[in-house]
């Protein structure tokens, strides 16, 4: 199947280029001539205006590839990367190659509750994706290496709508998809829905192998496992919004977001041992299933005062709900089961939250004539608070068989998280070429759960993060220079803070058991960032920029062995350095060269080191951090816009990382080539052809421990898989 898709690949692009070539020796019609008038609206760009460094991704550039996860769309943005194999969900994003919590992910300015998967999000119900690199105070500063806005659609153009239908397919999966986006405007009314609906289906299999050795280096453990899952799921999208524009420039929104899941599987692993100890279970049967759903909405209004300044307010209740069951079937020798475990989990949160800003803008000082000009100031203050309940439930039963032993657990918690944030910000144009960003963000959080089976918990912190941002403009108008000194923080999950303990079935020092840590602090970081941006032509841009963070109360996975089992849990523990460059260059070739085909290139590449203090070294590197990540981008369209195509590589360094001074992970290089095709066949419809994954690379991780009695390395390979993916696009 995988050659199957990649000779189609191949023949789509060659198709592409072959007709893109026969184009340009077509003889050139005489054309009427086009004057093109734009605004000051369209000369505005966020990236290269806004003194507050911000990177704005267009739905144009999301939809480019007929992705259906957001996480596909992310891997392809410069300084972006998505853990795991290329084609499975629940990668994470990751900002400076970080992980764990450390890239700050938002949807409409506001974090998604726990155990919401960002991949299941379509990217079709997004407008834009806002890329922030050093903090700003109107968003939460827990943004160590960066923050990750996910705007979801306001409105079409009037009066329009489009479906779109989807068909995915690769060698061991399936996913079809549809998608309706509407939006229209009567008088001082407008209304959008967004929805979309997805099935996927998929049979795998994935080798794993353990192998060991004694404190003489003297292998003492060999034992290879297959783990065959097949599984299936659906769910789906709605985002209607409604506008109204009242009297005296005043607007009311109202906003809101439901995603629902559902997802079944039944899985088999079978274990053989060449030499040396088996695990407890060499033949595990497994079945899964798992419903979530969560719902938001808000109201939004904004009230026009005298003189520019303006009163934004917002209010947002939201729902999320979880139920998981599980059933585990162990045996071992060929021998009748010894294992037999239900797990029945149960979680429900429940949140409200208000955000206010008042901004006004101000002239500081009116000079006489002949003097410089005044210092322009856009001064804003609010706040943003929030209290969520989060209701918890998990139940374990192990049959009481012969020769088994019983691990029976009944484990909830109640929490309330109240939250509480306070900032001014104010952005001064001292002089056309010379502007500043100032702010202050004071954040509170208090933590507070309790349960049969725990402690009461309770965890108070707050943070005062102080901003600054500048941008200086050369006199030359193409070239600028930004410099960003911040303070950041991670504060620890809910889950995180919660002693309970979580079992493994075959337990052992890669894979323990975890529990909660209730008394983790926040770990607080000290960022600078300097970068040099060239601007010219339409769209021609080279930047280079570096940056630097220092993290106190630096968190990590502790490992302990405890009443004969390992356990792992977060701790804090010491202190972390990360530091990175960027260099990325994007332009039209028309920018190079008169009379030049519609050709827009783009690359980038990110290096970053990260060195933890307390881990001994060499590559002590912060949560597995990606050293070395890439892209590599080109796009073409005809001259009468009817075929657009393109192609992006993106790469993913991997490599050994040491994560305490017996634990240490590594994860193998990862390269996604993808290309499309979008035909526009007539003014209302459209085809796209995309084939993801085309080199179809294996993923390579492994867990690692060694101590003075010995060692043990566990190896997991994921199959690379290419798919190829065909929508159908209608306006009506």
């Amino acid at each position: 199947m995988s050659t199957r898709l990649t000779q189609i690949a191949a023949a789509v692009f060659t198709l592409c280029i072959a007709s893109a070539h026969a184009e340009d020796e077509q003889p050139k019609q005489e054309e009427m001539q086009k004057v093109e008038v734009k605004g000051s609206a369209a000369k505005y760009d966020a990236r290269r205006d806004d003194t507050a460094s911000k990177t704005v991704v267009n739905a144009e550039e999301i939809q480019k590839y007929g992705d259906t996860s957001v996480n596909d769309v992310l891997k392809r943005l410069p300084g972006i990367t998505i853990g795991g194999a290329a084609g499975r969900s629940g990668g994470e994003i990751r900002m400076r190659g970080l992980g764990a919590g450390y890239t700050q992910i938002l949807i409409n300015g506001e974090r998604a509750p726990a155990g919401f998967a960002i991949d299941s999000l379509a990217p079709d119900v997004i407008e834009r994706i806002e890329v922030l690199r050093a903090a700003s105070a109107e968003f939460s500063t827990q943004s160590i290496a960066g923050t990750i806005n996910i705007v979801l659609k306001k409105a079409l153009k009037p009066a329009q709508h489009e479906v779109k239908f989807t068909e995915a397919k690769s060698s061991h999966s399936s996913s079809p998809a549809i998608s309706l986006q509407m939006s229209d405007k009567k008088d001082s009314t407008s209304y959008s829905f967004g929805g979309n609906a997805w099935r996927f289906m998929y049979d795998r299999t994935t080798p794993t192998l353990e192998t060991g050795n004694d404190a003489n280096g003297v292998p003492n453990v060999s034992r290879a496992s297959t783990w065959q899952d097949a599984g299936h799921g659906d769910g789906f999208n709605l985002s209607p919004r409604i506008n109204w524009n009242l009297d005296g420039g005043d607007t009311l929104t109202s906003q809101s977001f439901l995603n629902w899941n559902r997802f079944a599987s039944t899985s088999h692993s079978r274990t053989e041992t060449a030499f040396g100890a088996g695990p407890d279970y060499d033949r595990i049967d497994s079945t899964y299933s798992n419903h979530s759903g969560f719902g938001r909405t808000d109201l939004n209004w904004v009230h026009k005062l005298e003189e520019g300044a303006k009163l934004d307010l917002k209010a947002a209740i939201s729902d999320a709900r979880n139920t998981a069951d599980s059933l585990q079937i162990g045996g071992n020798n060929g021998g009748p089961a010894t294992l037999v475990r239900n797990v029945h989990s149960d979680s429900s949160e429940q949140g409200f939250s208000t955000q206010g800003k008042y901004s006004t803008p101000f002239t500081f000082g009116k000079p006489a004539e002949g003097e410089p000009d005044a210092v322009e100031h856009a001064l804003s203050l609010g706040w943003d608070a929030g209290v969520t309940q989060r209701d918890d439930t998990r139940i374990q039963r192990d049959a009481d068989l012969p020769g088994a032993t019983p691990i029976n657990s009944d484990e909830g918690f109640t929490a309330k998280v109240t939250r509480l944030a306070l900032f001014g910000q104010d952005e001064w144009n001292i002089t056309p070429l010379w502007s500043i960003y100032t702010g202050v963000r004071w954040e509170g959080l208090d933590t507070r759960a309790d349960g049969g089976s725990i402690d009461p918990v309770q965890n108070r912190s707050s943070v005062l993060s102080p901003l600054m941002q500048t941008l200086i403009k050369l006199p030359n108008k193409k070239d600028q220079l930004r410099l960003a000194l911040t303070r950041t923080y991670k504060a620890p999950s809910t889950a995180a803070l919660i002693p309970r303990k979580f079992t493994s079935t075959n337990n052992s020092p890669t894979e323990p058991d975890r529990r909660g840590n209730p008394n983790l602090k926040p770990e607080l970081a000290l960022g600078l960032d300097a970068s040099f941006e060239h601007y010219w032509g339409e769209g021609g841009l080279l930047s280079a920029s570096a940056s630097v963070r220092r993290i106190e109360n630096y968190t990590h996975q502790g490992l302990f062995y405890q009443d004969q089992r390992w356990v792992s849990n977060a701790i804090n523990d010491g202190r972390a350095e990360t530091r990175g460059i960027e260099l990325e260059a994007k332009f039209p070739v028309s920018a190079l060269m008169d009379h030049a085909p519609k050709l827009d290139l783009r690359a980038s590449v990110s290096r970053n080191w990260s060195r933890v203090e307390v881990v001994p070294g060499p590559d002590n590197r912060l949560d597995q951090q990606v050293p070395l990540s890439a892209t590599l981008g080109v796009d073409y369209k005809t001259p009468d816009g009817q075929l657009s195509t393109g192609s992006s590589f993106s790469f993913r360094n991997g490599g050994l990382a040491r994560l305490s001074g017996t634990q240490g992970g590594y994860t193998s290089v990862r390269r996604d080539l993808d290309v499309y095709a979008l035909w526009k066949l007539d003014t209302q419809n459209n085809l796209r052809v995309a084939v993801s994954n085309l080199l179809a690379q294996d993923y390579t991780t492994e867990s690692l421990y060694s101590d003075s009695n010995g060692s043990l390395n566990r190896t997991t390979v994921a199959n690379g898989e290419t798919t190829l993916r065909v929508t159908v696009e209608t306006r009506f």
